[in-house]
């Protein structure tokens, strides 16, 4: 089994790269599908109440948000209550699809979380900041947000450093889908 895990700054097209390579190839889990469960979750969702003392409303997220933006410490503790819960649905994911021979993962935060030695092949999609902005604005997302983001993403020279292949991904769709389709060649 060949584990590739796909990484980028915020915007950057990770999502959409992800899926042009695991469409036919192999199981894919992503890192961000599995937090949008967890804030479903009851019980993560008490936790989470409790620990930033909000409300149960429809909105609980936007108060969330507005936790996070007002005090940088905030998005310390929401990561230290959600990333080990991540890593486990990981290794679970691994170990149900241990005899597929390409396993696909989408982590934001690959590098920043250490995780580059549980991957064969770590590909990164890259973006002007200028770019991404624009993306994350289009989906509906303010800018402070993404400024604090993007402040706690490590800089893309020294990511870069860690990954196998570096695709640019500021261009149409059928440009990232043919230098993905050169990469994913090699390990088919």
């Amino acid at each position: 089994m060949k584990k590739i895990g796909i990484t980028g700054s915020i915007a950057s097209g990770k999502s959409t790269a992800t899926k042009l390579l695991s469409t036919g190839r192999g199981p894919l889990f992503s890192a961000d599908n599995v937090v949008k469960k967890l804030y479903q979750n009851k019980n993560f969702r008490k936790l989470i109440l409790k620990k930033f003392n909000i409300k149960n409303t429809p909105g609980f997220k936007n108060l969330l948000k507005k936790k996070v933006l007002h005090d940088n410490k905030n998005i310390k503790k929401l990561e230290k209550m959600i990333h080990p819960l991540v890593r486990k649905k990981m290794k679970r994911f691994s170990m149900i699809n241990k005899n597929k021979k390409i396993l696909f993962f989408e982590i934001p935060l690959l590098i920043e979380s250490k995780l580059m030695s549980f991957f064969d092949v770590i590909i990164f999609i890259k973006a002007k900041k200028e770019v991404r902005l624009k993306r994350f604005k289009s989906k509906g997302g303010k800018k402070k947000l993404f400024d604090l983001l993007n402040r706690k993403q490590m800089s893309d020279i020294k990511k870069i450093k860690f990954c196998d292949h570096v695709v640019v991904n500021e261009k149409k769709i059928s440009i990232l889908k043919e230098d993905l389709l050169d990469i994913i060649r090699r390990y088919e």
